[in-house]
């Protein structure tokens, strides 16, 4: 018999926040990911304490998922990040940020929970709002007839990333080679898919792959004559049977049947028979094995296959599908085979290499999300400002709102003067520091009092030499000029209404941010930082 553990009983821990060693871990993530902010941001190297692979990177999406915590309402804060990443894949650090920041904000602030609550709802409707305005001043709308927003905005996401050591011209180039591919995979263009194919031995380009279109088959079974490939049960098998030869056989009829079919090119996601790729072969068919499960998808929406997935019977004439033409290329040491689709189909194949291994893993997950993000204008062609330059613009603006109507909101609120100040001073102070956040080296951050563009200047530039600094602003609109008034962010400033800048189209931003990433990871960082307010207890289970 089993010895009996008595049971451990739950731990409850009351107000979270009033507790010194969570307050503490919080405080320790904020300083953590502010350091990874920005394109001057500081690589962070995180391994386990037995050793293995060590990851360097300063991306949310790669540098949340590896720092674990014992503490539940941590993980509650960085869940809720990463589900914004996985959705929109751009502005994490930013949501991060931003998020704690309000709740170190509130606790300092003395605001009892619910009246900070209601205050950051309030504060939030007001900048969705002015977000959403035709009119509003961070705001820029994407012309799909030029490319150079477009450059600037993927430019923006892959220099923002330093772990991928790029230098300038690399970066420009790499988000044009970016923009180019997205472009293509919107209807009207084909630019096709490309699939590793090492022996391409005997292929005749200019018999075999310039047939219009060309026909394939695409198999999602096993066709190297296993007999575990059969599945599981039992087999009866005959005195004197070789199994072996039997699949074979069965094998090579479907050889005969593709033949008869007319096919050209013939690929499978696993091993493909030795004996079976000879007879292909002969046939002048060209045979792709190993293609693997992660290119199965997107071949089938390019082709229009679909995966047979047994050997067992005839392949049905639906099951085939279709490629315009195909070329062979070489990379290198690779080499690899162009599908160029039908006209309907909108498939485009980015082939991306660096220096070591590191920088290409972050390069690639880069890579992914400005495709993302350029996607996500499909749906709103729209940017803002970046470089922190709409986190001060909002900041000013709400300052500004917030105090036209006091009485209307105290009493809709349900709060007092005193309150509404110190919840909108946290609030504003909460997106100043994020905008402070993108300097790292010392320098300081300010604002203008005009139209609230974000600007640093080195350390050594004084407080009383500050308006003769002069340089561009935080997203390169703005030029400083020695008249310009402005003031370090996180201090006392009279509170004024951000003026919009003319439009003069000579004039292109030099830093943008997603429009819809950034809306949403507004709303997810005031949102979780109230449902942390709001947080009474944590049961936790010591079993």
């Amino acid at each position: 018999m089993s010895r009996l553990v008595k049971k451990s009983p739950s731990l409850c821990t009351d107000l979270p926040l009033d507790n010194s060693d969570i307050c503490t871990k919080l405080y320790l993530l904020r300083q953590l990911l502010k350091s990874c902010f920005g394109p001057t941001g500081r690589l962070k190297q995180v391994h386990n304490n037995i050793g293995g692979h060590v990851l360097t990177t300063s991306s949310s999406s790669v540098l949340l998922p590896a720092i674990s915590s014992s503490h539940s309402f941590i993980n509650l804060i960085k869940t809720s990040i990463l589900n914004h990443v996985s959705r929109f894949s751009d502005c994490g650090l930013f949501a991060a940020i931003l998020c704690l920041s309000l709740i170190e904000q509130a606790k300092q602030s003395g605001l009892s929970c619910n009246v900070a609550i209601r205050l950051n709802k309030h504060l939030l409707g007001l900048c969705t709002g002015y977000l959403q305005q035709d009119d509003c001043g961070c705001k820029v709308k994407l012309d799909f007839c030029s490319s150079h927003n477009l450059i600037t905005l993927a430019c923006s996401i892959i220099s923002s990333k330093p772990a991928c050591v790029l230098t300038e011209s690399e970066a420009l180039h790499i988000s044009k080679l970016a923009v180019q591919a997205f472009l293509l995979t919107v209807p009207c263009h084909c630019p096709g898919l490309l699939v590793e194919a090492p022996d391409v031995s005997g292929i005749d380009e200019s018999e075999n792959l310039r047939l219009n279109p060309l026909r394939m088959v695409l198999f999602s079974a096993s066709l190297a004559g296993d007999l575990s490939e059969l599945g599981d049960g039992t087999f009866d098998v005959h005195t004197g049977v070789d199994t072996d030869l039997q699949i074979l056989d069965q094998l090579l009829e479907l050889v005969k049947q593709v033949v008869e079919d007319e096919v050209k090119l013939f690929v499978c996601q696993k091993v493909i028979h030795p004996v079976v790729q000879q007879h292909l072969k002969s046939h002048g068919i060209i045979v792709i094995e190993r293609l693997g499960i992660h290119l199965m998808e997107t071949l089938t929406q390019l082709t229009g296959a679909q995966p047979v997935a047994t050997l067992h019977t005839t392949i049905p004439a639906k099951a085939y599908g279709e490629v315009r033409d195909l070329r062979i290329i070489h990379f290198g040491s690779r080499t690899m085979l162009h599908l160029h689709p039908p006209p309907e189909s909108s498939i485009c194949t980015m082939i991306i290499c660096h220096r070591n291994e590191t920088m290409l893993s972050e390069l690639k997950v880069v890579f992914q999300k400005t495709e993302h993000v350029l996607r996500l204008t499909l749906r709103e062609p729209s940017a803002l400002l970046g470089g922190g330059c709409t986190e001060t613009h909002l900041a000013a603006y709400v300052r500004h709102k917030s105090m036209q109507e006091v009485p209307e909101t105290l009493a809709a609120l349900g709060c007092s003067q005193t309150e509404l100040l110190l919840g909108v001073g946290g609030f504003c102070r909460s997106l100043e520091s994020v905008a402070a956040a993108l300097e790292h080296d010392g320098g300081n951050s300010l604002m203008d009092v005009t139209h609230a563009h974000h600007w640093t200047h080195p350390a050594d530039v004084t407080k009383e030499h500050v308006d003769e600094s002069l340089g561009f602003c935080g997203c390169g609109l703005m030029e400083g000029s020695p008249d310009q008034r402005r003031t370090y962010l996180n201090t006392n400033y009279a509170q004024f209404s951000p003026a919009p800048l003319s439009r003069d189209t000579t004039v292109q931003p030099r830093v943008l941010d997603s429009f819809t990433a950034k809306f949403n990871a507004l709303q997810v960082a005031v949102e979780t930082a109230n449902l942390a307010l709001d947080v009474r207890y944590l049961i936790q289970d010591m079993n």
